[in-house]
């Protein structure tokens, strides 16, 4: 192997090693974190000022304005953010995201001492824990050796193209075609799936000499126009509401970067008189591209959403009855009794949307088809944002002068609420991941596991059923039909497990994976009936009907005895 094939193998190899790491830490930080990190953007999104703070922070931590993107045009696809305000976040996750840029260009020279520390205490913790997040911090620390050590490899690799004659005469050609230069920065982060990955290498040939700040800038442009290319791409399989978010922070950055690439020579001319080393120069430029953006776009994001509107229409036919809450308004707060209502209402459509998303789980598993799992995920998103909203309508209510009997009444449809959404939880953290896991190890129930799988969904369905009259009458014969819905599928739950995991199981040969994964799905679907079941409690307890304890007290006392 030649010098320039071997500079070129190793270029590539270092640039891989690179956007590993970055998907690792990206990775280690959604499975650890990313409930924590969604949960701390929505808890900023009462103004758009707020909101583009939490972008900051929230993407310096994740690294990764894509990732960022995709989360924000879910939460806006469940109408738990208004497009704005959505807007406003992705202005600060570029921000986030250049920071972390220029911390990890800035540090280059420390890679040699902290990749080997990074990857041996990320090892350990990854090895040593069995615990969910110790784990994933071990995966965010070998991430990050992994990129240190590939910011190295990369400037290594390079550093024999500081004599190369068509390396620079490439270099040269971009310096002096600014377009070119704008078209390549462009396709490689939309390639690389990430535009720290780009800054960083653009970082790594300024560090050895290979590339002047003439044939950086356009490049960095083209950069902060294609980082937008990934979100769009990704979300083009959305609803409009969706994909609006990505379009239009694609936009805001494309049209800044465009009107800069004229002038590309003077900004060239300009850093040409900073105190500042080239390296520091295009970390610098890339940082303030995005803080021009904010400071341009941030005030007037109801314009550039109105523009977007236009370019992507709302589809009437596609529009979800059950997308967001419709009956909390705010006159009818005067009188606890329609508030009240109005609550019970919306409590009600949670149920509908937990039944649906119950049935497309269900799909799910009698189709081995992975794509019914997709609507899983936005679902969850809109039954959280039912509940939020039902208690914080709920709470405005119990402001004022409330009898005990509305009192009493409100803390029974907040209970309600939170168990469906509980219960959705299950459905989406539990039950839609083991199906997801069946179907792509091809596990092959029996025909009597399949049957009682069946039964027990059925009974599912059938609490499900029983919520709305049990939370509109306040009957409560209803609740306590709904409540001994528990009793009857623990008896179920109970026959299932003795059949397949005794005698008579082990004598069909029915397979130990098939098994294991049969008590997981009879557990989740446990849980999720009784989350529904329990929300019948308060309202049975007031009537006289709940025992304090299941256990039987003689029995009971002899074993202590």
């Amino acid at each position: 192997m030649n010098s320039g094939t071997f500079v070129i193998v190793e270029l590539l190899g270092g640039v891989a090693l690179l956007l590993w790491g970055v998907r690792m830490v990206r990775t280690g930080v959604i499975r650890g974190w990313g409930d924590r990190l969604q949960r701390f953007v929505e808890q900023r999104l009462s103004n758009r000022l707020t909101a583009f703070g939490g972008g900051i922070a929230a993407t310096a931590v994740l690294g990764s304005a894509t990732a960022m993107a995709l989360i924000i045009a879910g939460l806006a696809g469940a109408g738990a953010i208004g497009a704005a305000t959505g807007l406003a976040v992705l202005l600060g996750a570029d921000i986030g995201s250049a920071l972390v840029s220029g911390l990890f260009a800035s540090g280059s020279s420390l890679a040699t001492t902290m990749a080997p520390l990074f990857l041996f205490a990320g090892y350990l913790t990854f090895g040593a824990s069995s615990e969910f997040r110790p784990r994933n911090a071990g995966r965010i620390m070998m991430g990050l050796g992994l990129m240190l050590l590939a910011l190295k490899v990369i400037v290594s690799a390079t550093a024999p193209l500081r004599e190369a004659t068509l390396f620079h005469d490439v270099l040269a050609a971009i310096a002096n075609e600014p377009v070119l230069g704008f078209l390549v920065g462009a396709i490689l982060a939309w390639f690389c799936h990430s535009t720290l990955a780009v800054i960083l290498l653009i970082a790594s040939l300024m560090t050895n000499g290979s590339l002047e700040v003439a044939g950086a800038v356009p490049l960095i442009l083209g950069v902060n126009f294609g980082g937008g290319l990934p979100a769009v791409s990704a979300t083009l399989d959305q609803p409009s509401v969706a994909r609006k978010l990505p379009v239009a922070n694609l936009l805001c950055r494309g049209l800044l970067a465009l009107a800069l690439l004229p002038v590309a020579r003077q900004i060239v001319d300009l850093a040409g008189h900073l105190p500042m080393d080239p390296l520091h120069v295009a970390v610098g430029l890339h940082a303030a591209f995005n803080l021009l953006v904010a400071a341009l776009f941030l005030p007037i994001t109801p314009v550039v959403v109105r523009v977007v509107d236009r370019l992507i229409p709302n589809l009437a036919a596609a529009d979800d009855p059950l997308a967001t809450p419709r009956y909390l308004d705010s006159v009818s707060l005067a009188t606890p009794a329609i508030a009240l209502s109005n609550a019970t209402m919306e409590t009600i459509r949670m149920s509908e949307l937990l039944e649906r998303m119950f049935l497309t789980s269900l799909t799910a598993l009698s189709s081995n088809r992975l794509e019914a799992l997709k609507e899983v995920n936005a679902i969850d998103l809109k039954l959280g944002t039912y509940m939020g909203s039902v208690h914080a309508y709920l709470g405005r209510l119990a402001q004022g002068e409330l009898s005990g009997s509305d009192t009493r009444r409100t803390f029974e449809i907040m209970l309600f609420a939170s168990n469906i959404e509980h219960a959705g939880d299950v459905i989406k953290l539990n039950l839609a991941d083991r199906i997801r896991g069946k179907i792509r190890q091809d596990i092959q129930f029996a025909p009597s596991q399949r049957e009682a799988l069946d039964r027990l969904c059925e009974e599912v369905a059938i609490s499900l059923r029983l919520v709305p009259a049990a939370l509109s009458s306040r009957d409560v014969g209803a609740a306590a039909r709904l409540a001994s819905q528990k009793d009857r599928f623990r008896a179920l739950e109970e026959r299932a497990i003795n059949a397949h995991l005794g005698r008579e199981g082990m004598e069909k040969g029915v397979s130990l994976s098939s098994n294991a994964l049969f008590i997981d799905l009879v557990g989740d679907l446990h849980r999720i009936n009784s989350h529904i079941a329990a929300a019948a409690y308060p309202l049975i307890q007031a009537a006289g009907l709940l025992n304090e304890t299941r256990l039987r007290t003689s029995a009971l006392s002899e074993r202590l005895a």
